[in-house]
């Protein structure tokens, strides 16, 4: 059996330029040099270094399977690395999603997000990785769903047989540190009223229930990390990443790219406080502003061959998007024009890890009792 491949994409906040908008391009150059060594020295076969907002994310592909330590230590040293280069340039929030100080074993619980696969390649194999901005990890839920489980989406699940099976969904509760797993379509509904509750149950993996890809392989995959939960208040949204196969006898390139065809409405936004439209953006648009967003995702397409990243296609640089562009900035004004009411501020019990308990702390005493 041919040496498996492993896709692997973790990104963090390590500092920005005005405020939250976007990275320093020192910072991305930094990061480049350090996996480049890294696969000089054989640790990585390639590599790829962008950023999405503020965030840096690095994609990387290597044969150390999923969670190595050698891999996520680089990305842990690669982020200490430009952290220091961000405090030297004054940048804001500078080293913002290191939580701890000392790396142990892999970058789960230390702040930054992570998304992997380990798989064997097909004869081609097509990846999509979405970077987001702005938003939580439950963000994800709606458009994964969308690809591996509504037809209206993914019109293989109605036409093409390889995918009359379904798929299996694997669902972590990010509150009670437990996961369970849906087979669809027969527990569709099941899934559906865990998944609508995106700020407790959480979509991890997608594993196809067919031949599809060797057996026991995951199609998909999201980060999951909740900022708030590790560092007990608000430090930013979590800006999740996910990594996607698509193709034979899985949801077709344009299939996977349908599921961002409407801006639905995620938490986030600014102070990680406000629900907004999820805007596809392009790399040439890939920073926030309005209000610190709206939230927003951005796309890399790539081909992966013998370990090597073939691309990357800027998935949202297509006029075919704008109209979901235009009617995510339209819901923008729209929510906007509530203010600080809901539905655009967050629920009160979604607050707990923003500045409201303090603010609830400082009258907490003025209550009277009513008859």
């Amino acid at each position: 059996m041919p040496d498996k491949t492993t896709l692997s994409v973790i990104k963090a906040d390590v500092g920005s330029v005005a405020g939250h908008q976007v990275i320093h391009p020192r910072l991305e150059e930094i990061a480049e040099e350090s996996l480049k060594e890294a696969q000089e020295m054989g640790v990585l076969e390639d590599f790829y270094v962008t950023h999405c907002g503020d965030d840096l994310e690095l994609i990387m592909t290597h044969r150390q399977g999923v969670d190595s330590s050698k891999v996520h230590e680089l990305a842990w040293l690669t982020f200490k690395k430009a952290t220091r280069e961000a405090e030297d340039l004054h940048l804001y929030a500078a080293g913002q999603d290191l939580l701890v100080d000392a790396f142990a074993g892999n970058v789960r619980g230390l702040g930054p997000g992570s998304a992997e696969l380990e798989f064997e390649e097909r004869k081609a194999e097509p990846v999509a990785v979405f970077m987001m901005d702005k938003t939580e990890p439950g963000t994800f839920n709606f458009p994964i769903f969308r690809m591996f489980g509504d037809p209206f989406c993914s019109a293989g699940l109605v036409i093409d047989t390889a995918m009359h099976e379904g798929f299996r969904f694997e669902v972590w509760d990010i509150k009670a540190h437990r996961r369970v797993f849906f087979d669809c379509p027969e527990e569709l509904y099941d899934l559906l009223a865990f998944i609508g509750t995106k700020g407790q149950y959480v979509i991890k993996r997608v594993y196809p229930r067919a031949d599809q890809v060797v057996e026991g392989e995951a199609v998909a995959c999201v980060s999951t990390d909740k900022l708030a939960h590790i560092a007990g208040k608000y430090v930013g949204k979590d800006d999740p990443v996910a990594v996607v196969r698509s193709q034979s006898g899985l949801p077709a390139m344009g299939e996977v790219l349908e599921a961002w065809s409407w801006p639905f409405l995620a938490a986030g936004w600014n102070r990680g406080s406000h629900n907004g439209p999820v805007m596809p953006i392009t790399m040439a648009q890939n920073r926030v502003s309005r209000f610190d967003g709206p939230p927003r995702v951005f796309g890399l397409g790539f081909q992966v061959g013998d370990g090597k990243l073939v691309g990357p296609v800027d998935l949202f640089d297509d006029p075919a998007f704008d109209p979901v562009r235009q009617q995510a900035a339209e819901l923008a004004d729209y929510m906007r024009r509530h203010g600080p009411f809901e539905p655009h501020r967050l629920p009160m019990d979604e607050m707990e890890y923003t500045t409201m308990p303090q603010l609830m702390a400082k009258v907490k005493d003025r209550w009277e009792d009513v008859a």
